[in-house]
């Protein structure tokens, strides 16, 4: 049994994957790892590199872009994670995914494999991920998108009383980057798993396509009675971005993730005059696109 199944999902990102890989297996610590790249039909190298410069990962090349969600599944089930209640005996203690714009120091996987080993009762776990220019990536450490938390933050509340726990919590902005706290939910760009609560829970929710499906995760394990932990020590370079702005279509899916977490998880006890200032809210930043989603049934 390996400490650390790896999943990295790419779409048109070779020359960001090559750096990522280069660091990642200059990994350094008493641990093992098996790496499992998901390339979602990229038309540029990325294929060739790998298979080229990093034969020890295995590489699964799908025909169409299957979105973020059911492509790190596949990865997933590959190393073992087949669904809630279904976990092979081989399968690596934790899974992680991990993005191919990010850059590892050498002793980042271990020191968070180290982390989690610390803390049974943690069942997601990610470092602080750091931007090109030297700031925090702010997604590393999150509160859910109530609808009062998602108020906040788009009502500029949040910009205005950011040492606020109540106004700030979105982003965690009153809380010092350098202080690991509890959080609701770290970043799928560095998401470490444990594998009981992958028993627990199951997989990540297909219905999502490139957004929230990390937060859905989040939000299910801490409902299954696990802790996530947002783990300042470990500092991780993130890009942030690279695949997805080359997508035309991330604007609508951000807005449409939005949508269906908010269905999944808070429409049934949201008073029905907010439930109507959600989706106005939400047709107003999603436009035509969220007004079909809006029409067509819940799942």
């Amino acid at each position: 049994m390996h400490d650390l199944g790896i999943v990295i999902v790419n779409w048109n990102t070779c020359a960001f994957l090559e750096r990522c890989l280069t660091t990642l297996f200059a990994s350094q610590g008493a641990f093992t790892y098996r790496v499992v790249i998901v390339d979602n039909a990229s038309n540029d190298d990325s294929v060739r590199m790998v298979r080229e410069r990093f034969s020890q990962a295995e590489l699964v090349v799908n025909a169409t872009n299957l979105g973020y969600p059911r492509a790190n599944n596949i990865g997933l089930r590959l190393l073992g994670y087949h669904a809630k209640n279904k976990i092979d005996a081989a399968a690596p203690r934790y899974a992680l995914l991990l993005n191919p714009d990010t850059e590892l120091p050498p002793d980042a996987l271990y020191r968070m494999v180290q982390f989690m080993d610390s803390r049974p009762d943690v069942g997601v776990a990610g470092p602080k991920l750091i931007l090109e220019d030297g700031s925090l990536d702010k997604a590393c450490r999150r509160g859910f998108p109530t609808p009062a938390v998602s108020f906040y933050h788009y009502s500029g509340l949040a910009k205005l009383f950011p040492k606020s726990e109540r106004f700030g919590r979105y982003n965690m902005t009153f809380a010092d980057p350098n202080q690991e706290l509890e959080v609701d939910s770290v970043v799928g760009a560095y998401m470490q798993v444990r594998c009981d609560a992958i028993r627990d829970v199951g997989l990540l929710d297909e219905n999502f396509f490139m957004y929230a499906e990390d937060i859905d995760w989040a939000y299910r394990i801490k409902q299954a009675g696990w802790k996530v932990w947002y783990y300042a020590p470990v500092e991780v370079k993130h890009i942030k971005r690279a695949a997805s702005k080359q997508n035309p279509k991330a604007q609508f899916e951000f807005w449409r993730a939005m949508l269906i977490f908010y269905r999944k998880h808070f429409q049934k006890t949201t008073p029905s005059w907010m439930h109507l200032l959600v989706l106005s809210a939400l047709l107003l930043k999603g436009g035509k696109g969220i007004w079909r989603e809006i029409r067509r049934p819940s799942a």
